[in-house]
């Protein structure tokens, strides 16, 4: 059981390593045991992330008892929701990068025997498993959990009600007492962004791919199952240290599968395409963009989860959970519950004891009275977008937009733009150089976004960027527009007034100019210099693919 750890804790010949881990408290019996990596990502500048490594104590105990030795160490974050807006954001998606990095570093470097990754928000779950994957030593994923919701005036709250209220405050819809009001109780405490927003989409498809315990991507944050949910994780360590059962044998296609028809019928984040991509690439899988308008096309959206929804994830907590949904989709055939996960079991074997969803619930539909009877996840293509684009189309915008375009040339400039009504009905609003490699780091633009929907134009203006979007935006939007305005993608040549068609039952996005027109506007474009010369965004810019391919840094 000690495949990795007997190399520093019982070899002869490495008496300096044996001699360090005592030094931080191992005695005799705890340097014969298997070594857990706990890899938190706690840190006190987020809610999603604050109460993270508690969680991690609360996990080391758990292994202890269970005859392991777990070893707490840290890795980085970058809050979505506190960097949306500002240049920071720039360094929201290189951090999945940094996080599966770190954490194959120092597992690969102590030489430990398996790892548990403690996660809360949006790039932490994909960095933690891709991480688990290249080490491919038995692994298991915790989520910290949902935040609750905030009130005011008997109306539920979360972190987007706070950029909206910025957009409704500039249209006049509001005062400056009521957005104070709003800002001050949108989020109450611990816990990742309450909607079906990044970081509960990606837990809830890690979930279905078989990466955490039953039910842990929907446990709120704050709640006495929090602390169960945890205490779970010793003896599920142990069993796959035992039984050798490691990322690689567990992932599959069809596990990928399963986690797009999850994504889909729960209205979730177009990031997940971005992460699941990515985590594909890692685990050498082919799953690409036609697979996700195939799942797309076959699979209903369902939940009345917000962003595009009423809802949050503590409610479909109330009412039986990620694994009540899961079971819902295996029972309807739309999910294989075939596929292994971490308890060794199969989804279908870990969910033999549960109750079937409530019929009489409010926030899954039936498959029979769905919201969309396919899914809000398009994959748009056309000369705008040869390589392909995402888009987030529950049906309440509306399937296809044509307009003029508005075209901004930073998400910045974009902002100022709408907040001095520059934006009219009908225009097709364009931000671009906002790329992987022009953002650099494909910044999320939540608050352009929330801002068209506070001022009440969210069904009269579509948006279309190379930059990405937040979990928490809806509205008529395309983002991950391939190539990006840096590599000279037509979204580069775009001239405001130029018409652009979008129609997301036929999967077209168009620039209508003629090619001559093209052609000649590309005789007169240069490409930018990058916006950085130096650091960590510069080497990412240099070294980051195509969105279509997932942001990988790795593809050489």
């Amino acid at each position: 059981m000690k495949k990795y750890s007997h190399i520093v804790s019982s070899n002869p010949s490495q008496p300096a390593a044996k001699a360090m881990l005592h030094a931080v408290g191992l005695n005799d019996k705890e340097l014969d045991q298997p070594f857990i990596g706990i890899g938190s990502t706690g840190y006190e500048g987020n809610p999603c992330n604050m109460h993270l490594n508690k969680l991690s104590q609360e996990i080391k105990e758990s292994i202890n008892k269970n005859s392991l030795t777990g070893l707490i160490f840290n890795t980085i974050g970058v809050s979505d929701g506190i960097s949306m807006g500002t240049k920071g954001m720039r360094y929201s998606l290189p951090s999945r990068e940094i996080i599966a990095d770190s954490m194959e570093t120092v597992v690969g470097g102590m030489s430990y025997d398996g790892l548990v990754t403690v996660v809360g928000c949006d790039k932490n779950m994909p960095g933690a498993l891709m991480a688990m994957l290249r080490l491919n030593r038995p692994s298991i994923l915790c989520y910290g959990g949902t935040i609750a919701s905030g009130i005011h005036k008997n109306r539920k709250l979360d972190v987007v009600s706070a950029f909206e209220a910025w957009g409704e405050k500039v249209s006049g819809k509001i005062d400056e007492e009521e957005f104070q009001c709003i800002i001050k109780k949108a989020c109450p405490g611990a816990g990742a962004c309450g909607g079906m927003y990044t970081a509960n989409t990606m837990a809830s498809a890690i979930e279905a791919m078989g990466f955490c315990l039953p039910n842990n991507s929907s446990i709120p944050a704050v709640s006495k199952q929090k602390n169960n949910d945890v205490i779970r994780i010793g003896l599920a360590i142990k069993n796959l240290i035992s039984n050798d059962l490691k990322p690689l044998d567990i992932i599959s296609k069809k596990s990928f599968e399963n986690a797009m028809v999850l994504i889909t019928a729960l209205g979730g984040s177009t990031n997940a395409v971005l992460h699941l991509l990515a985590i594909a690439h890692t685990a050498k899988i082919n799953f690409n963009l036609d697979d996700f308008q195939r799942i797309s096309d076959d699979t209903p959206y369902l939940a009345d989860l917000k962003p595009s929804g009423k809802y949050l994830m503590e409610d479909l907590h109330k009412i039986g959970g990620t694994s009540a949904v899961i079971k819902y989709l295996i029972n309807e055939k739309l999910m294989d519950g075939n596929c292994l996960t971490i308890t060794g079991k199969t989804l279908s074997e870990n969910l033999e004891e549960m109750e079937m969803i409530d019929e009489n619930q409010q926030i899954i539909k039936p498959i029979s009275q769905p919201i969309k009877k396919s899914g809000h996840i398009r994959i748009l293509k056309g000369n705008l977008a040869p390589e392909g684009s995402v888009a987030k189309i529950t049906g309440k915008e509306g399937l296809a937009f044509k307009g003029r375009a508005k075209v901004f040339d930073s998400e910045q400039e974009a902002n100022l733009g709408i907040q001095n009504g520059e934006v009219k009905k009908g225009e097709v609003v364009v931000i671009r150089y906002e790329g992987p490699k022009g953002g650099p780091g494909m910044p999320e633009m939540l608050k352009p976004t929330a801002a068209i929907i506070g001022a009440g134009l969210g069904k009269d203006i579509a948006l279309i960027t190379d930059g990405r979007f937040s979990g928490g935006t809806h509205g008529f939007v395309v983002g991950h527009i391939s190539p990006e305005a840096q590599l000279g993608g037509l979204i580069a040549l775009i001239k405001n007034g130029d018409y652009i068609s979008i129609d997301a039952e036929k999967n077209s996005i168009t620039l209508d100019i003629s090619k001559q027109e093209i052609n000649k506007r590309k005789l007169n474009w240069k490409a930018p210099n990058l916006k950085v010369k130096s650091g960590s965004l510069f080497k990412y810019a240099n070294c980051v693919t195509s969105a279509s391919l997932g942001c990988i840094t790795d593809k050489f």
